[in-house]
């Protein structure tokens, strides 16, 4: 299948490339990763000239293979016993509120790298002043037990994206299941002990409107409060070619449509899961 053309609201987005260096120079200096540069967001020379990143803990190689995504996928490296204090290092000299963590998937660890998401969460509570944690995990092959590690640790926002339709699984995520992210979201609902769930959604993989809404009414069923949706655009030629692309107008319905089931959902072509996490936060916490 052929790519389709760029819309004039995709073509105008531009990266400024001289936003990038100093959030750059912090991470190199601590060894650290941004899922921002390895997944090539097109919202990261904003993210950054507001000193904002998402960290990528344990490596920059990923066990699968999933077809949209851009990072590395082979046998990764042994972990980083160091990496969560020089995360919480970076953070701080950073100034950052709102950490947010997500990692590759990690399917040759037993507890699937949960212990290391705990260990950077504890760094992370021992800053002065303290910054509110977001942690976008894996799927952990439905191992609850290594969800329950995560939720222990006491972060503010538990996130697992779903990132397609259920149709589209096998096409796009053969490594995952639709099943296994919903039962990680309504465990996190049910044990997280007060802290907002979230959820994120692409669309242009070829899924369709009245899929999109089931997804969402899924979503809403498993007591999800937040979710992100916006456009997949291809990183590199490697991945499976968008589509289509769907217009400002839509994303606004779909936002309408997920609101009426009471998710809190920011959509837009450019919105992508950790894209102004904090307001999101702040507003499904009910703070503002």
């Amino acid at each position: 299948m052929s790519s389709v053309s760029l819309p004039v609201w995709i073509r105008e987005r531009k990266l400024n490339l001289g936003e990038l260096h100093e959030v750059r120079n912090v991470m190199s200096r601590g060894r650290l990763h941004t899922v921002c540069d390895e997944a090539r967001c097109p919202n990261r020379s904003e993210c950054f000239s507001r000193g904002t990143a998402t960290f990528l803990i344990m490596g920059d190689v990923c066990t699968r293979s999933c077809r949209y995504c851009s990072i590395a996928h082979g046998r990764p490296r042994a972990l980083d016993a160091g990496e969560p204090a020089e995360l919480a290092r970076a953070a701080q000299t950073m100034g950052l509120k709102h950490v947010v963590v997500t990692s590759v998937d990690r399917d040759d660890l037993p507890d699937g790298g949960a212990g290391h998401f705990a260990a950077v969460i504890a760094e992370l509570k021992k800053l002065e002043p303290r910054p509110t944690v977001e942690v976008l995990t894996p799927d952990f092959r439905g191992d609850m037990d290594a969800v329950d590690v995560v939720l222990a640790a006491g972060p503010d926002v538990y996130n697992h994206n779903v990132e397609t339709v259920r149709r589209l699984y096998p096409r796009v995520r053969r490594q995952g299941r639709y099943d296994w992210a919903l039962e990680v979201i309504e465990h996190a609902a049910r044990h997280g002990n007060g802290l907002v769930t979230k959820s994120g959604l692409m669309v242009g993989l070829g899924e369709t409107r009245e899929e999109l809404e089931a997804t969402l009414r899924d979503l809403a069923s498993v007591r999800c409060q937040v979710v992100t949706i916006g456009q997949y655009l291809r990183p590199t030629s490697k991945e499976v070619p968008v589509v289509r692309y769907w217009s400002p107008q839509e994303f606004e319905e779909l936002e309408g449509f997920g609101r009426s089931l009471g998710l809190e959902v920011i959509a837009g072509p450019f919105v992508r899961s950790s894209y102004h996490a904090e307001e999101a936060f702040l507003r499904a916490s009910g703070h503002v």
